[in-house]
């Protein structure tokens, strides 16, 4: 257990600094701007996430809830198939003992191939007015690696840092973190040619953590760190939201997505800061749909993250300071993972090549929300994913139904450097993702 009158542990924060960077990290190699997906529903994720300005389906209400009262009485469910291909390299240059080390090697993470359904319902109550249900997954993925990671960190059994000799990793290192979100929204054309929609958010997320044992030392709830099993974090905010045509040919769109208020991690008070808080960062979107012709429309979105209002993801863990008692993990001003806000921009296009086929195409570049040298802190959540290319289809089979198909391939991305918690020692971490969607439409 710590002691709250220990002596400043300047190597110690170095260690758990590095620790709780990977866990969080890694919980979130899901989603791929930071741990925010790039886009939602079928057709929007179709144009690499554009589409804040265009009605598309019954997940509009935690994309743009002022779009819900344009899309009519429906029916939508996706599956998406999510491939991501994560590895780390960790090179032979590290210095010896006591200075940590990741062991010398090229790994690749298990667990390649994830199936997440959503779902979106809306009713128009009358011309001017709907209500709708969209429940939607917003990050999550777990992460395994077969080396015991962090094996290199552990201090020497009997010096200050580990008297015992307890703290080592003898077992493979993982996370595992499922975020879902769900909202009734309202809409209304206010006058017309716009409207505004209000969307209440509830949101649930699962985490779990094992492989972190070295670091308990240096946690203010040294029980409440790693191998705790699942816990569950409960909360919610609002979203809301603005469409309006300008011109015949340009329609406008732009929504707020509130933080999401959720309760503490309990278990795993003693990795996050302020005793396991977690809170998901506010979003904001605006975009621009413009009609060339009446088949084709051209759409720009720009999306920002604001990862930095978050305490556990926005506090440093910079290695030049000294780890005091009220920056121990898990402390009100504990160490965080040093993210900042991401800027994403996105252009797409959709083509009504006829009554019965829509085609759809888009690209997005984005930033990493971590900056400096961070190479290997971030083995187990290579988060180095900037650019995304989509394309997709929408077949519709009858009067009632509809098809939609669609496909991303977020480019492979690698970072070479070093960290400042491993001396000398460099390599890289480089991840690519493939998804594919699938999406049905019903009328009523």
């Amino acid at each position: 257990m710590i002691n709250p009158e220990h002596q400043t542990l300047r190597a110690g924060g170095n260690l758990v600094g590095c620790a709780a960077a990977l866990l969080l990290l890694s919980a979130q190699v899901s989603a791929t701007n930071g741990y925010i997906p790039h886009g939602i529903g079928t057709a929007s994720k179709a144009m690499a996430g554009a589409g804040t300005a265009l009605p598309l389906d019954a997940l509009s209400g935690l994309r743009n809830p002022a779009a819900m009262v344009h899309v009519g009485t429906r029916l939508d469910g996706e599956l998406s198939a999510f491939m991501p291909n994560r590895e780390y390299k960790a090179n032979g240059d590290f210095a010896p003992p006591p200075v940590p080390s990741v062991p010398e090697g090229t790994e690749s993470s298990e667990n390649d191939f994830f199936l997440i359904p959503s779902i979106g319902a809306n009713w128009q109550i009358d011309e001017r007015s709907s209500i709708g249900l969209s429940i939607v997954p917003q990050g999550g993925l777990n992460t395994e690696y077969d080396t015991p990671t962090f094996q290199n960190f552990a201090a020497p059994p009997g010096s200050p840092f580990n008297p015992t000799g307890e703290f080592t990793a003898g077992e493979p290192t993982g996370v595992d973190l499922m975020i879902l979100v769900s909202g009734v929204t309202y809409a209304r054309e206010v006058f017309r040619g716009h409207s505004l929609g209000l969307t209440p958010i509830f949101a649930a997320q699962r985490f779990k953590a094992r492989g972190l044992q070295p670091f308990k030392q240096f946690s203010i709830h040294p029980n409440d760190l790693t191998n705790r099993g699942y816990d569950y974090s409960f909360g919610g905010g609002f979203g809301v939201g603005y469409l309006g045509q300008l011109h015949e040919k340009l329609h406008v769109g732009a929504s707020y997505q509130s933080r999401l208020w959720m309760s503490d991690f309990d278990k795993y008070k003693g990795l996050f800061a302020k005793g396991g808080s977690f809170d998901i960062p506010p979003i904001v979107n605006a975009g621009l749909a413009l009609n060339i012709t009446p088949d084709l429309t051209v759409l720009a979105d720009y999306q920002r993250i604001f990862y930095g209002d978050i305490k556990a993801l926005d506090n440093d863990n910079n290695p030049s300071l000294p780890l005091t008692p009220d920056r121990f993990l898990g402390a009100s001003d504990g160490l965080g993972f040093g993210w900042e806000d991401v800027d994403i921009w996105k252009v797409g296009v959709q083509w009504n090549a006829n009554s019965k086929v829509t085609v759809r195409a888009g690209y997005s570049n984005g930033e990493e929300p971590w900056s400096g040298p961070n190479t290997l802190f971030n083995i187990l959540a290579p988060a180095t994913i900037e650019d995304h290319l989509s394309f997709g289809l929408n077949f519709q089979i009858n009067k009632r139904n509809a098809l939609a198909l669609g496909y991303t391939h977020a480019f492979q991305n690698t970072i070479q450097g070093q960290s400042a918690f491993t001396g000398p020692q460099t390599g890289h971490v480089r991840m690519h993702q493939h998804i594919v969607d699938v999406g049905w439409t019903y009328d009523f």
